[in-house]
């Protein structure tokens, strides 16, 4: 087994590597001055089983990246190519919603697909559907893994606290938090009448004298957790803590966040946070350890699915 690294989320990288006790191995990346990428494997991986990690985070060049070192491995003659995609980018454009437009997810696991990978390893996909648009196997695992033991620090009961599904796409992942963390659940109805943009238009659950958690897949421009906290302090919450797996946090995110009414913001380390964007309120808990143990597993021919029965 050897894991090596692209350049989108090298930190992550190097926790999942600690973990499993072994270096990263040896790989040169770099730009060509018109900005083409060129990658080579600076060791010998021939027969062997070669794990590489790489979010799919903007710009696309991130992709272009992985994309080339699953060609040069597979060329190389590694036994097995493993795609270790801690965030899946283009996972929002998984259906035709309108005409005329593509369905990205399935496009860009098509390519994966022919440039030739045996499996890959993602987390908290925007839908699990996604699962379905590859003949290959991908394991999809969850973060709850990782923060569940930060949100029991929180010591909330029913009557305490409740979670707040900011929309209806997250309401089965809040449902989840909700019941093995005891605490009441709630949910708004959002209307989104452009891209990034949403209004709230119902509330579903009662708020009052509540610490609320909002929890969701991803943070983006952050427009749906600010709103969802401006709901929850309009109908008499204590105060607001979110929730998220991917902090993409693009455009005002970080602005619209440091105004908003939220406490903490706890995110997971699927997407590398420059500096300029750690503010006070931001907790980054590691997912390297899920990672880790899910190859770990995936190596020695173990189960996944007990990893997720033990989580809680």
């Amino acid at each position: 087994m050897k894991l090596y690294s692209g350049r989108s989320n090298r930190p992550l990288a190097q926790g999942i590597a600690e973990k499993l006790q072994i270096e990263l191995g040896k790989v040169s990346i770099y730009n060509f001055s018109d900005g083409e990428i060129s990658v080579a494997f600076e060791e010998n991986i021939r027969n062997e089983d070669v794990y590489i990690i790489q979010s799919t985070t903007p710009p696309a060049d991130n992709i272009m990246e992985l994309l080339l070192m699953l060609d040069a491995a597979r060329r190389a003659s590694a036994h097995k190519v493993i795609a270790v995609i801690p965030y899946f980018g283009y996972g929002r454009q998984d259906r035709k919603d309108r005409p005329r437009v593509p369905i990205a997810a399935r496009m860009f696991l098509d390519i994966i697909s022919a440039v030739g990978v045996n499996r890959i390893i993602c987390m908290d996909l925007h839908t699990s559907q996604i699962q379905g648009f590859a003949n290959f196997p991908i394991d999809h695992l969850y973060s709850r893994i990782a923060l569940f033991d930060r949100l029991k620090e929180f010591g909330l009961t029913e009557d305490s606290g409740v979670v707040l599904s900011p929309d209806m796409g997250s309401a089965k992942m809040s449902q989840s938090y909700a019941k093995k963390l005891h605490t009441g659940f709630a949910l708004i109805d959002k209307r989104r009448p452009s891209p990034n943009k949403a209004v709230v238009a119902n509330l579903v659950g009662d708020l009052e004298d509540k610490h609320v958690l909002i929890i969701d897949d991803m943070i983006d421009t952050a427009g749906t957790v600010c709103n969802a906290s401006e709901v929850a302090m309009d109908k008499g919450a204590r105060d607001v803590t979110c929730i998220a797996t991917h902090p993409v946090l693009s455009g005002k995110a970080i602005q619209r966040l440091q105004e908003a009414p939220i406490s903490k913001i706890i995110v997971c380390d699927t997407i590398d946070i420059p500096e300029e964007k750690k503010i006070d309120k931001l907790e980054i808990v590691s997912v390297a350890d899920v990672f880790a143990e899910s190859i770990l597993r995936i190596d020695s021919g173990r189960s996944l699915s007990s990893m997720f029965e033990l989580e809680l």
